[in-house]
């Protein structure tokens, strides 16, 4: 009897193999070739889920956003349920921030292709709208965490503003922690964020 093949299994087998190729090489070496060895398949395999390297890597970086929104709107409710300004309160905003950060394997694997993507889709129009997906998706999240931290007559460019600072912070550590992983470990990471909210 032949063996069933879970098609949403595999296509997230693919999606892994991608995953190390762009930690281990960067996004131009993700060809379907590559890809296929990769997840030790046949090249024809591969195919049989995506039509080409676009369809790929476009699903590629829809499964990361979705991962990383998904992470950070999990961690919401804790947010809000939480009084503002209680320990709890702090200690689940900063759970809910380093969502976003490389601070284990699989997150480094996926905020690496994050940042990959992001940064190809400035060249490569196929990738723009999750591009922008991704970003307003985690904007909208930072706008929700700064509303929750700030005082309720804040006016609303205060909060914008706010919002798009958390955004650069957890960016450029993102970015520090793949680059320099020695240096920006999670408790470097974890004393930014908190010197951070200090400030707000």
């Amino acid at each position: 009897m032949p063996k069933i093949v879970d098609a949403e299994a595999r296509r997230q087998d693919v999606v892994e193999a991608v995953l190390r190729i762009i930690a281990g090489d960067g996004l131009e070496r993700a060809s379907l070739r590559e890809v296929a060895d990769e997840a030790g398949l046949a090249v024809g395999s591969v195919r049989h889920y995506f039509s080409g390297s676009e369809e790929l890597l476009s699903f590629s970086f829809a499964v990361v956003v979705d991962r990383i929104v998904g992470r950070l709107g999990a961690s919401l409710p804790a947010v809000h349920d939480a009084v503002p300004g209680s320990p709890e309160h702090r200690e689940a905003v900063l759970t809910l921030l380093c969502g976003i950060l490389p601070l284990d394997e699989q997150r480094a694997l996926e905020a690496c292709a994050w940042m990959a993507f992001k940064n190809a889709a400035r060249v490569r129009p196929f990738l723009a709208t999750e591009a922008d997906r991704s970003h307003r998706e985690v904007a909208v999240i930072a706008g929700r965490v700064v509303s929750a931290l700030m005082p309720q007559d804040e006016p609303q460019d205060s909060l914008v503003l706010e919002a798009e600072r958390l955004l650069a912070t957890l960016d450029g550590l993102c970015m520090h922690a793949l680059l320099q992983p020695g240096w920006m470990t999670r408790e470097m990471c974890v004393d930014v964020l908190e010197r951070h909210l200090d400030g707000m």
